[in-house]
């Protein structure tokens, strides 16, 4: 089995250990969605169940996250009403997506619990990451950098007008 060793990631998971990712605090996506400054926390839309937030620490450019409002860390816990608005505001993120960046693919998911993964284990939140047809690269590996071609904030605000 091979290994990709990305040292960028501890950044993302270490900006997590503050006051508000503590038991008992609010998730950096309650803190975000209640900030009422969305440029500021990079939310890109918003619905009444769910949000549509960008990744501060992307795995590519115009990586999403689909985020309840409501926090809790099991899928078994989110409502019909919950669940029916991430699907269909994920359908609207892959549209935006599609008409702005034209990916060749996506990958969809959720880290559900730290064991699997999760940055933010206390918040479920669903990723849709913009894939391109040989877009993985040798600078991570070699160089401890990661590429993003484009800055997050200039991607939000452009996919703001395809929601």
């Amino acid at each position: 089995m091979k290994r990709l060793w990305s040292p960028w990631r501890s950044l993302y998971i270490q900006s997590f250990n503050t006051p508000g990712r503590k038991a008992g605090g609010k998730s950096l996506f309650v803190r975000a969605a209640t900030a009422k400054n969305d440029d500021r926390h990079l939310i890109v839309w918003r619905g009444k169940h769910c949000f549509v937030i960008m990744n501060r620490f992307p795995y590519n450019s115009g990586h999403l996250m689909v985020v309840p409002y409501r926090a809790t860390s099991r899928v078994e816990d989110l409502t019909g009403e919950e669940m029916h608005e991430i699907m269909e505001t994920s359908q609207r993120a892959f549209r935006a997506l599609r008409k702005l960046m034209n990916p060749d693919g996506f990958n969809f998911g959720a880290n559900i619990g730290r064991a699997a993964g999760a940055g933010i284990d206390n918040h479920i939140h669903f990723h849709i990451v913009p894939r391109w047809n040989g877009d993985t690269n040798f600078m991570p590996l070699l160089a401890d950098v990661k590429v993003v071609s484009e800055d997050t904030v200039k991607t939000m605000k452009k996919l703001r007008k395809f929601f």
